[in-house]
């Protein structure tokens, strides 16, 4: 079996993000898709912590602010040029990381 050569390219960002008052999360996605993204799947993380503190809040089992992962696989020439676009929206409130991955 071949496996095909692509890059997995994941932004961590908090749920309660945003920029001029819209989810930081979609305006990653409008970015995406405008950027001819194949697709991209926004995970919710129960908890977790970084350089902004703890990623979490519960009341009575409900959670709030919790960490957003945006995973995304596609090809490298895709990918590249909108990235400084996704870095300037997430400044220093997020972390990308860019790695090769094998698609079968």
């Amino acid at each position: 079996m071949r496996t095909m050569k692509m890059w997995s390219l994941v932004i961590r960002i908090k749920k309660n993000d945003n920029v001029n008052g819209k989810r930081i999360h979609n305006v990653i996605l409008d970015v995406l898709k405008k950027g001819k993204i194949s697709g991209a799947t926004v995970w919710t993380g129960v908890a977790g912590y970084g350089k902004r503190g703890k990623s979490n809040f519960q009341i009575e089992g409900m959670s709030f602010n919790m960490p957003l992962l945006i995973e995304v696989i596609d090809e490298l020439e895709k990918l590249e040029p909108i990235l400084p676009e996704i870095k300037k929206i997430i400044g220093d409130n997020g972390f990308i990381t860019l790695h090769e991955v094998g698609v079968l």
